[in-house]
């Protein structure tokens, strides 16, 4: 009898869990004049979102229990898995008539990451964001991607960097604080809502960084031209309107590492004139720390003539600010540590991308590995 029991799929296995009511009528009711959350984006349509409710249901397994957050082309919740009694992060895709190929093309990298993984024993596999899981919902308007992630910590001081969470309280803390406090939302035609976000209190214990989002992902071995980067992290040759290649990510690397070890952006983009970010005020940022770029740099960008002179001067109507070096705006370290930081600065904060070094070159920094 045993044995013919063992033989049964659902034998020995822990049933779903039944989905809990998230009926708590004591939240605060936000205008209808006030723009909250992916409203604020100059370019919102409300009917390229999906409408979830908080306590809905997704293919009889994923109940959404807070909004964790929001972008421009998707809205990521925490849900509970009902089948394997934990908690997962949904990433809601806008419409897929919006979203073009850039939804199909992150589900197929995540795939296509997770079979060369199953094949490597890389020790980087552990810093790559997995997929649980993906399905399409049919929402008012059309039809939406749905990726289903293991759940992550953003640290909000140093701006949308993603970390593991050893600590899962943290997710049960979450759920039992939507259920005792619901949070703020703002009721809109037709029944839908949109909530406002919650943010995850700290883990006790920090896994390393992850790397997610690769919605913009391309093969490295074709010829990009497309604008991409967060714009504070948006390298010289994107900003000019370069071909543009492996180099772009070094970059960004050197970007995020100021970030995260000295609290604080390398650059500004933050134009005196619009008040908000332009190429042009970016550039004038990257200036006054890595002096003007070479003429041949820019004699290779489609808008190098809109920013510079046939001699390489700036002409872009934006003051240049004050030149500075990294060890004035370096505070953290002294003595040989500062110097072999600002050198590993340096190896990646190049105009010129050929001359940035490699991920491969980037391993042998002495103040890289003595940080390993």
């Amino acid at each position: 009898m045993a044995s013919l029991l063992r033989r049964i799929p659902w034998w020995g296995r822990r049933p779903p869990s039944a989905p809990r009511v998230f009926a708590n009528p004591n939240f605060e009711r936000i205008s209808a004049d006030c723009r909250i959350e992916e409203e604020t984006f100059s370019d919102y349509v409300a009917a390229r979102y999906y409408p979830v409710h908080i306590g809905e249901v997704f293919i009889s397994r994923y109940q959404v229990v807070g909004k964790l957050g929001y972008g421009a082309y998707s809205t990521v919740w925490l849900a509970r898995d009902l089948n394997e009694h934990r908690h997962v992060a949904l990433k809601i895709f806008i419409r897929s008539q919006s979203m073009g190929s850039d939804a199909e093309r992150e589900l197929r990298i995540y795939q296509h990451m997770a079979e060369v993984s199953s094949k490597s024993k890389h020790p980087g596999r552990k810093a790559v964001r997995t997929l649980l899981d993906s399905f399409k919902v049919v929402g008012p308007d059309g039809e939406h991607q749905c990726l289903v992630h293991p759940p992550l910590w953003e640290n909000l001081k140093i701006d949308n960097i993603m970390f593991g969470a050893e600590d899962d309280s943290i997710f049960e803390k979450f759920e039992e604080a939507e259920l005792n406090n619901p949070s703020p939302r703002k009721e809109v035609e037709g029944g839908r809502f949109i909530y406002v976000s919650r943010q995850l209190d700290a883990p006790k214990e920090l896994a390393p960084p992850v790397l997610c989002d690769f919605g913009s992902v391309v093969s490295g071995e074709q010829v990009n031209t497309r604008d991409v980067q967060p714009d504070l992290y948006r390298s010289p040759e994107v900003i000019l309107d370069m071909p543009w290649s492996y180099e772009i990510d070094i970059w960004n690397v050197g970007c995020m590492v100021w970030d995260m070890f000295e609290g604080g952006h390398l650059f500004s983009g933050r134009d005196p004139e619009h008040h908000a970010y332009r190429s042009r005020a970016h550039l004038a940022s990257i200036i006054g720390l890595l002096g003007l770029p070479p003429r041949e740099l820019i004699a290779r960008g489609k808008r190098g003539a809109e920013f510079f002179s046939e001699n390489g001067d700036f002409k872009a109507n934006v003051p240049l600010p004050p030149q500075r070096s990294l060890e004035e705006i370096e505070t953290n370290l002294q003595g040989d540590d500062k110097e072999r930081f600002l050198q590993l600065m340096r190896k990646m904060l190049r105009w010129v991308p050929e001359q940035r070094c490699s991920a491969k070159e980037l391993l042998q920094d002495a103040w890289l590995k003595g940080q390993l």
